[in-house]
């Protein structure tokens, strides 16, 4: 066997899912930020009156890096609001290392959640008349006597 057909079989598989201390890392960071961004402490003014949510946290296996999701509460663009963020990754870097106990605070990266303009795009499609008529068509019920 070649020594490279050892090793391809101990490289992480991008699609296994979180371990357990991923997914427990992942919370605390996201309270720790949750935290640090209601208490209103990031000065940009992009940031300023805005209410941030942290809808999630991807971290990477070995802890180093961090994915963070935010999207502003009540909508908007949130394209200011990441790239701010994203400007101020080393003080909340180290404002998250003051929170979480990691031998480490992983690097993180800033992205719009974009899952709620799914929902929108979704329930806008739902309220269409013609998928309204067949939504409404499919749940009404046939009884014997409609069939002749």
């Amino acid at each position: 066997m070649p020594h490279n057909a050892s090793r391809s079989s101990t490289k992480s598989n991008p699609l296994k899912p979180p371990s357990q201390r991923q997914q427990r890392v992942s919370e605390e960071i996201r309270a720790a930020l949750a935290h640090i961004f209601e208490r209103g402490e990031l000065r940009d003014p992009a940031i300023a009156g805005t209410v941030i949510t942290v809808t999630g946290v991807k971290i990477s296996p070995d802890l180093a890096n961090a994915t963070v999701f935010v999207t502003p509460l009540g909508g908007g663009d949130p394209k200011p609001l990441v790239e701010a963020l994203n400007r101020a990754q080393g003080y909340i870097r180290h404002e998250v290392a003051q929170r979480v106990d990691l031998r480490q605070a992983p690097k993180f990266s800033f992205a719009a959640d974009l899952g709620f303009d799914a929902i929108d795009q979704v329930e806008a499609i739902l309220r269409r008349p013609e998928v309204r008529r067949d939504i409404v068509g499919a749940a009404t019920p046939v009884s014997d006597d409609d069939e002749s």
